[in-house]
């Protein structure tokens, strides 16, 4: 049976979005999803090579739920509450991202030039990802977590820190699709 929805308004998603939270925040409790990846290496051992990895990872179990309700939520948007997967973009952004060589730009959120199993064959390719994989490894442990943490948590708590980070990350986040991107491709 194939349920097919249109996507939930911002006036119903973001009050769920608010209300998660303020559960989060009587519990005590911060949402996060570089946290779930410290948790996931301390569980397979990395508290015997780094002082990093050594916590109580059980206290932190709850989090690990985040992580499957993601996929199996994802999965189930995707496949049973989707009709449409194409993304709604500006035709001339359609166009520029043609001539770099994403033919299937708007049709899909990843551009299988970059997320499809042949990038792992080209080294261009993998080597940005490897790179982009790092710089985002480094940057969430570096400003004390990722953007979901600091965009979500941080600033429902009206953490400054988490302020700054957001601010920085969207300074990236633009730095890299308008300067450093069209250099790449």
């Amino acid at each position: 049976m194939n349920f097919i929805y249109e996507p939930w308004p911002w006036y119903i998603s973001g009050p769920m979005i608010t209300f998660i939270m303020f559960l989060l925040l009587i519990v005590g409790k911060r949402f996060g999803m570089s946290s779930n990846l410290r948790t996931i290496c301390t569980i397979c051992g990395a508290g015997k090579t780094s002082k990093f990895f050594q916590f109580d990872w059980k206290s932190q179990r709850w989090n690990l739920l985040v992580i499957f309700g993601i996929v199996i939520g994802g999965y189930i948007a995707l496949n049973f509450l989707s009709n449409d997967t194409s993304v709604k973009l500006n035709p001339s952004v359609v166009s520029k991202l043609n001539a770099m060589g994403f033919a299937d730009a708007g049709n899909n959120y990843m551009p299988a030039q970059l997320f499809e199993n042949h990038a792992f064959r080209d080294y261009k390719s993998l080597l940005l990802l490897i790179i982009g994989g790092f710089l985002v490894g480094f940057g969430a442990r570096y400003a004390g977590g990722c953007t979901s943490g600091h965009a979500i948590s941080g600033l429902s708590n009206l953490q400054k820190p988490s302020l700054i980070a957001v601010i920085g990350f969207f300074t990236g986040g633009l730095i890299m699709v308008h300067l450093i991107f069209p250099l790449i491709f």
